[in-house]
């Protein structure tokens, strides 16, 4: 669908400056790093393939986590409206 990719976007971007992180609305894929860093692994640009799959799913986990659980929010908050 048109646009659901910027929207996506920018949904990670605000969720995850919520989390804290400093997130460039233009790039928000970059917080990757920020979160990779953190958490002791060794992210770079480029060629990532000596991490371990775990080591991956750390970074998205925390990433993707953080997202499930906004939009779970967001369903109850409008799942409550509904009700009134």
């Amino acid at each position: 669908m048109p646009g659901v990719e910027q929207q996506m976007q920018s949904f990670k971007a605000e969720v995850m400056r919520k989390e804290g992180y400093d997130v460039d609305p233009n790039h928000p894929d970059d917080v990757k790093y920020e979160v990779a860093e953190e958490m002791g692994i060794p992210l770079t640009e480029g060629d990532n393939s000596d991490l371990t799959t775990e080591s991956v799913g750390k970074i998205g986990g925390k990433i993707g986590g953080s997202m499930v659980r906004e939009m779970i929010r967001m369903a109850q908050e409008k799942l409550a409206n509904i009700k009134k």
